[in-house]
């Protein structure tokens, strides 16, 4: 918006007012646990059964709801940036982000190795699909509860496509009588968002939640109008039972929200260079001056869509979860869940760094006149998500038994299914823009649609995608715990079948050249595959404060899309995987208000890829070492939460083209990570701040381009007005510091965090 100041309307107004004169018990933050790092929470993900994080012998880190509230996400990838040994470039916007754990590298879009979860089944089942990644389905408001997030280890045979790790979103489940609301305001952009969250029992066993967020407005970076408007609902029912419970739950998500892509920069001496009046914190080249954008359908008909609804998700899904207790030892549990997830990627990515000319403006005030400028290449991303639905299901049947020295054996046996569907319409359109930050218009061409001048990159990706992927994984946990040592063995043995049709539109002599599908160029995908992955771990606690840990695991990441239009996938040919082999050990130590996990690791990766941005496909081997630091510390109303995580990486092996890349360290691959996070509670008021940083990186294999260290400063006051209503004022990345997250490898083009984002919040607690 040309005027991006805080204007609290009526509605804020009368909320505000309403909130401020209703009486009731204080609203308090959720008080930190005995020890920093909450050793003893009992954490759910990447094991066989509930296990306090004492007991594990895996990575695993814990975030509460209040402390992911207080960080100031803008996306549900950067709540991840506050997790040790998680690489998260949140840097797309609400999704599209690149996300992995230490020592395992981001070589392509999405997260392929680290399994997105929401109430622990996958929100796709995988993460690295082109234009559909799983974080773009995942909204954070007051429906979390807490976030577990487990690095490497058990993952591997507890989840399919998961050997780097697991990330499980949470959700409420009304276990405490009350509820929130609130509104919060953008502070210099325009963005305006409602929340609302409420629990209660119906009756003696059975209890509710409910909750959910919207919010529209223009967003943090520049478009020029409102380009936020959506949001989501959710909640569940929760029975309990004598011997045990059913949950029924779901949730509504309808939302867009602009995306953020590669813009413009120059490359100089290996040093990434801002080309002015381009600022890669704010700029979106979104714009009110654009057209319609023009693309094929899958049936050779024109379909018309808006540039700027950007990344447009929809989702609608059911599940229903139990767990008994059989008698004797035996406990049975399973977890269903159905989704129609579908929607729309618009983005504008520059195919360019621009030239400065003489043009005519063909949009926007000034159509008809003449421009001396600089004008770029903008390429319109423009991919429909036509399906991609997914039913899941998580079986487990355990039985433990007590054995004759007091030491106890549990075998648990679970079989997961899964379908997980993936129709996928590309279009690149390639358009001629006017290079500033601020509603720039398009620019005549030979064209009579205005600024258009065609297909992008030599007409190669107008795509039609419509696959299905089965998953049919049986596994089987052996856990052994005597006194002070844990053991346990898995293995999981994952059956994929891939069937479906994939097609790029050609040049039609009998269309005047147009593109379209041909039916004699269909790729026809019928394959199968399967993989056995193991892990074996310990852990022994030399006192109740001090344990030693230790792992080693060998999973798998199966290609999907990515590897579609290569080699024949009709079962003919060999088909690429993506392995992982690591070993991690460590020590957990707490005394008092302090706690800390180390842990060295090792991973090995092998892998194959294909990149929409530069048209090429990979294959690559890496080879990684580090040590992953965890610690936090309480004392009285102070309290310091912090990570830092060191990997030396290596390229080991690559495709014949790219041997002079071997030895190097793989792209967008720091030495180091960091984070610190120091809060403080008053009588009245919590206030605090987090830093996040990064070492220097090369931003492609070759190692011809620098991406610069940068750290980000978040802030946040929280002020109680009244016993129920809070006040809080909160600042992501407070110091506006430009952080290049990838670069293109010619350098035309790179990606930075979004710059300085306030916003101020009232909140009501009952």
């Amino acid at each position: 918006m040309e005027h991006r100041t805080l204007k609290l309307g009526g509605i804020a107004a009368a909320v505000a007012t309403a909130l401020l004169h209703m009486n009731g018990a204080t609203a308090q933050e959720t008080p930190p646990p005995a020890d920093g790092l909450n050793m003893e929470r009992v954490v759910v993900t990447g094991t066989s059964g509930a296990s306090s994080k004492m007991k594990t012998s895996v990575s695993i880190s814990t975030l509460e709801g209040d402390a992911i509230k207080n960080a100031a996400p803008l996306s549900a990838a950067e709540v991840l940036r506050s997790v040790p040994g998680v690489r998260s470039e949140s840097s797309g916007g609400e999704g599209n982000a690149n996300i992995t754990v230490r020592g395992v590298p981001i070589s392509a879009g999405g997260a392929r190795y680290v399994q997105i979860q929401e109430d622990g089944l996958p929100v796709l089942q995988f993460g690295d699909f082109n234009f559909a990644t799983p974080d773009s389905f995942v909204r954070i408001d007051g429906t979390l509860d807490h976030l577990e997030v487990v690095r490497g280890g058990s993952a591997s045979t507890l989840a399919t496509n998961a050997p780097g790790g697991i990330v499980n979103f949470i959700t409420k489940t009304g276990e405490e009588k009350g509820g929130h609301i609130g509104i919060s305001r953008g502070l210099g952009y325009d963005e305006t968002r409602y929340d609302f969250d409420y629990g209660a029992p119906i009756s003696d066993k059975t209890r509710f939640f409910i909750g959910g967020s919207y919010r529209t407005g223009e967003g943090v970076r520049n478009t020029g109008m409102s380009t936020e408007d959506g949001g989501q609902i959710r909640g569940n029912v929760t029975h309990e039972l004598d011997n045990g419970f059913i949950r029924l739950s779901f949730k509504h998500l309808d939302d867009k929200a602009p995306t953020a892509l590669p813009v413009p920069v120059n490359v100089v001496n290996h040093q990434i260079q801002e080309i002015p009046g381009i600022d890669p914190r704010t700029v979106s080249f979104y714009s009110p001056y654009w057209v319609r954008d023009v693309t094929l359908g899958k049936n050779n008909t024109p379909v018309s869509t808006n540039i700027n609804d950007g990344l447009h998700v929809k989702s609608d899904t059911l599940g229903l979860e139990g767990s008994f207790d059989l008698g004797d030892g035996w406990n049975l549990s399973d977890k269903f869940r159905a989704a129609s997830n579908s929607g729309r990627f618009s983005g504008i990515f520059a195919g360019n760094s621009g030239t400065q000319g003489n043009y005519v403006f063909a949009t926007g005030p000034q159509k008809g006149q003449a421009y001396n400028g600089r004008a770029f290449s903008a390429v319109v991303f423009n991919t429909s998500i036509d399906d991609a639905g997914n039913t899941l299901n998580d079986t487990k049947l355990a039985k433990t038994f007590k054995l004759a020295d007091g030491s106890k054996l549990t075998t648990t046996a679970g079989l997961y299914l899964s379908t997980q569907k993936l129709a996928l319409t590309w279009n690149f359109n390639e358009y001629l823009m006017q290079e500033t930050g601020a509603k720039p218009a398009l620019l005549q061409t030979a064209s009579t649609t205005p600024g258009l001048v065609g297909p992008a990159f030599g007409g190669c990706c107008s795509r039609a995608v419509d696959m299905e992927y089965k998953l049919t994984s049986p596994y089987l946990n052996v856990g052994y715990e005597a006194g002070p040592l844990n053991l346990d063995a898995s293995v999981r043995q994952d059956r994929q079948r891939a069937t479906g049709t994939a097609n790029i539109a050609t040049a039609s002599a009998a269309n005047g050249g147009a593109l379209r599908y041909d039916p004699a160029t269909e790729q026809l995908v019928d394959y199968k595959i399967n993989h056995n992955s193991y892990s074996v771990g310990g852990n022994y606690a030399i006192t109740k404060s001090l344990a030693l840990f230790a792992r080693v695991s060998d999973g798998v990441a199966f290609n999907a899309d990515r590897i579609l239009f290569g080699t024949p996938l009709d079962g003919s040919a060999p088909i690429n995987i993506n392995t992982v082999k690591q070993v991690e050990g460590g020590v957990k130590w707490r005394s008092g208000g302090i706690s800390t996990f180390v842990t060295l690791f090792q991973a090995k990766t092998d892998e194959s890829n294909y990149e929409a941005t530069t048209q090429r496909s990979t294959s690559n081997k890496y080879d990684a070492k580090g040590v992953e630091l965890e610690g936090a510390y309480n004392l009285g109303g102070f309290r310091i939460t912090g990570g830092m995580t060191y990997t030396d990486a290596k390229i080991t092996g690559t495709a014949a083209a790219d041997v002079a890349n071997i030895g190097n360290t793989p792209r967008r691959q720091a030495k180091y990570i960091y984070q610190i996070a120091p809060t403080y509670t008053f009588d009245k008021a919590v206030v605090g701040a987090s830093l996040i940083g990064t070492g220097k990186s090369w931003g492609d294999d070759a190692h011809t381009i620098i991406l610069p260290a940068y750290e980000v400063v978040n802030a946040f006051v929280n002020y109680s007005v009244t016993e129920k209503a809070t006040l809080s004022l909160s600042v992501n990345n407070l110091f506006n510091k430009i952080g290049y997250t990838e670069v293109e490898s010619d350098g035309h083009a790179a990606r930075s965090i979004s710059g300085r984002a306030a916003k101020v919040s009232l909140s009501y607690a009952f």
